[in-house]
């Protein structure tokens, strides 16, 4: 039977989860049937096993050098990502590598190894958006972006932060064996299928605009119970009694955005929770998050999520349907 060849580039320090997300996925597609199947290794620079961040010790199959192609390389993130990026060796193998391969890709804090490979050069990229300045910083000529939960740009593919590896590699399952058998791997894995590529890997329930300060708190918390009404930062710093320019102030201190943004922000984010779990129309969806219209809803969605309100609708639904 014909195999498509997966190495795992693992390294000191690795997240566990963001090599396991991707074997899991693999093995499980191949337990389902998957024609050709995936021979999935981890390899690490000398072969030997490696103590991931978290402690636990995992085994490798092979060294890096012995490795001489592979269809799909995916190099894993981790706490110890700044260490592995500065290994001249590891870099070395992973450009050898990519040079053959016919997808390239980093989970997480990986994308820092590929930048250091001169394989992101001039492209967009993304990584977990905690340690995205860092990155950016490091790799200039990389157009990174810590929003999306994954990017591709040609034959190179990023992701976002630890549980983003999983949709990844289900995007490569979909491309290499189709949506259906995707859905299926998606439902074996009890995972939700599948977050478009654009998706933020923040939510508001999670990360959204939040502060210790409890002035800015309390409007927060009005914004998100009533997104439909008046959010102007005028009606807003009179609904705590400060000045607009007070409290554009305090904005600015605790979140480094004025108001108004993290007002469309917070409409975003529950709009992006009611298309995705609701059959409301668009012009309800608009209304209730506050939007002038489902055109003004549509071209805020673009602009964040980098698709339109429909398109995460029919992603969604998709999953939904084969459940």
């Amino acid at each position: 039977m014909a195999t498509m060849s997966v190495v795992v580039v693992g390294f000191e320090g690795a997240e566990l989860v963001d090599i396991s997300s991707v074997t899991s996925a693999l093995a499980l597609a191949n337990r389902l049937g998957a024609s050709p199947s995936y021979r999935i290794e981890l390899a690490t620079i000398d072969g030997r096993d490696i103590t991931c961040d978290s402690g636990l010790r995992l085994g490798a199959q092979r060294a890096l050098a012995e490795v001489s192609g592979a269809d799909t390389v995916i190099v894993s993130g981790g706490l110890g990502h700044e260490d592995a990026s500065r290994n001249p060796d590891l870099t070395q193998h992973v450009r050898r590598l990519a040079a053959r391969a016919r997808r390239i890709a980093s989970v997480c804090t990986g994308t820092s190894v590929l930048a250091a490979a001169g394989l992101l050069d001039g492209r967009r990229a993304t990584t977990h958006w905690f340690y995205a300045a860092d990155i950016a910083e490091r790799f200039p000529l990389v157009r990174l972006d810590p929003g999306p939960i994954y990017v591709r740009d040609g034959k190179v593919a990023t992701s976002g932060g630890v549980t983003a590896s999983l949709d990844l590699t289900l995007a490569f399952i979909e491309e290499d064996h189709g949506a259906e058998f995707a859905r299926w791997v998606a439902m074996g894995m009890v995972t939700y299928l599948q977050r478009p590529a654009n998706q933020a890997q923040m939510s508001i329930f999670t990360a959204a605009p939040r502060a210790d300060h409890a002035l800015v708190k309390r409007v927060l918390d009005h914004a998100t119970a009533h997104p439909d009404g008046d959010l102007r930062t005028s009606a807003l710093a009179g609904l705590v009694g400060v000045s607009t320019r007070q409290l554009t102030r305090l904005f600015q201190d605790h979140l480094k955005i004025p108001p108004a943004s993290a007002v469309r922000r917070i409409r975003l984010e529950l709009a992006a929770r009611l298309v995705s779990t609701t059959d409301l129309s668009m012009s309800q969806v608009a209304r209730r998050c506050g939007f002038g219209s489902a055109e003004s809803l549509r071209q805020a969605f673009v602009i964040r999520y980098g698709t339109s309100p429909r398109r995460m609708r029919t992603t969604h639904t998709r999953s939904l349907a084969v459940r």
